[in-house]
């Protein structure tokens, strides 16, 4: 058992409780798919890929360097907190939602915070970096994929608002450790 419980509040239960009544098995499909977009595997993966394109190009190197540390940091986090933290999935709370629906998320006492919400958290964070437009889509992404685990009754609603959070304090925390280290190649002429 974890040294830390929390519980849903009044509003989570409220949401958890609106979604089991309304949704439908095509809807929970449909953020099943969204919510595959967030997973940490894939993510880390799309990471390393971008990492290994901009190897050859310097100017692309800082932020693929900084992308893929911020995105292993957001895979780490989740995992130690939840060790820490007890808190019951609202899908294990449902027995109406499973019945329009609503599948089966994770472990059932992991339910902070949302660890798909952390990563998306960090990568709107870090779209601070990118040219507007791209900015705009991968932060809209960010929040779409981030709100399919509340559909899902993955997540408490607090849990992704928190994970989300959790997410864009890591990137900033480590934001200015990357951009000494781009700084310095500049200055040195790498």
């Amino acid at each position: 058992m974890a040294p830390v419980t929390i519980r849903p509040t009044k509003a989570d239960r409220a949401i958890a409780d609106a979604i089991a009544s309304w949704t439908t098995p095509e809807l929970e499909q449909a953020a099943e798919l969204l919510t595959w977009g967030a997973d940490e595997k894939l993510l880390l993966a799309l990471s390393v890929g971008a990492w290994l394109y901009a190897a050859r190009r310097p100017r692309l190197q800082p932020l693929a360097d900084h992308v893929l540390t911020v995105s292993l940091l957001s895979v780490m986090l989740p995992h130690l907190l939840k060790r820490a933290v007890d808190q019951t999935r609202p899908d294990r709370l449902t027995v109406k939602g499973h019945w329009r629906g609503v599948p089966w998320s994770g472990r059932a006492h992991d339910a902070f915070p949302s660890g798909h919400a952390l990563h998306m958290g960090a990568l709107a964070s870090a779209a601070g970096l990118f040219p507007p437009e791209q900015r705009r889509i991968a932060r809209g992404l960010a929040v779409a994929l981030s709100a399919s685990r509340i559909l899902l009754l993955a997540h408490w609603t607090s849990d992704v608002i928190a994970g989300f959070a959790a997410g864009m304090l890591i990137e900033r925390l480590i934001r200015p450790i990357t951009l000494r280290a781009r700084r310095r190649r500049s200055r040195d002429g790498a």
